[in-house]
């Protein structure tokens, strides 16, 4: 398999995931500007909506999708827990959980990473998102993941978002559980492992 990512991207809720799994793969940076893949492919023939995720399978075929990528990492390797069974309870809250971080907590971020945004725009996201994470961090409570003992997909793509608030000087001691929360995947081994593999942690 074949990840393509860019540094610091929702990509890297996958990159981690693959680790937790134990999963073969290959780390294929992606150029921000030239959309020039790291194996000499032009990523838009990868992936031709031109973002990341993309997990191209021995198959040849290409996954794309944040919830499905994720989806897919935990389903190859059910040990790892990552995810609970297809068909249980838990899968759907699982899958709940996927979809409101995809459309709540990360599309709230995007407005603030863009320079051109206007000031209403980045207000407007900013509340919402001040909203969302006092939701999730009522829902966390004393649990130490987001579905309770165990961690899973989810919590790789939440942690992955929660990281870019520092870049959009976002406070997360407002939210002093999710601080907690975010400072105790960091220290996972798979994390350490995903973020020396981008350039993000010194070797």
């Amino acid at each position: 398999m074949k990840l393509y990512y860019l540094p610091s991207a929702c990509s890297q809720a996958s990159n981690i995931s693959l680790r937790e799994a134990g999963l073969k793969f290959d780390l294929v940076k992606v150029d921000r500007h030239t959309k020039k893949a790291a194996d000499g492919l032009d990523f838009n023939t990868v992936n031709p909506k031109g973002y990341v995720p993309a997990l191209t399978l021995d198959s040849g075929e290409t996954l794309t999708e944040n919830v499905t990528v994720l989806q897919y990492i935990a389903d190859q390797a059910p040990a790892s827990k990552l995810a609970p069974p297809a068909g249980t309870m838990e899968r759907y809250r699982l899958m709940e959980w996927l979809s409101f971080i995809n459309s709540e907590v990360h599309k709230n971020f995007t407005p603030m990473f863009h320079k051109d945004s206007p000031e209403a725009s980045r207000e407007y996201a900013l509340g919402t998102l001040t909203q969302r994470l006092d939701y999730v961090q009522r829902a966390l409570g004393s649990k130490t993941f987001l579905m309770g003992e165990q961690f899973t997909v989810v919590d790789a793509y939440l942690y992955t978002v929660l990281s870019w608030a520092p870049f959009v000087k976002l406070d997360l001691g407002k939210w002093p559980e999710l601080k907690r929360y975010v400072d105790r995947i960091h220290a996972r081994p798979a994390v350490t492992e995903a973020l020396k593999a981008e350039g993000l942690k010194a070797a």
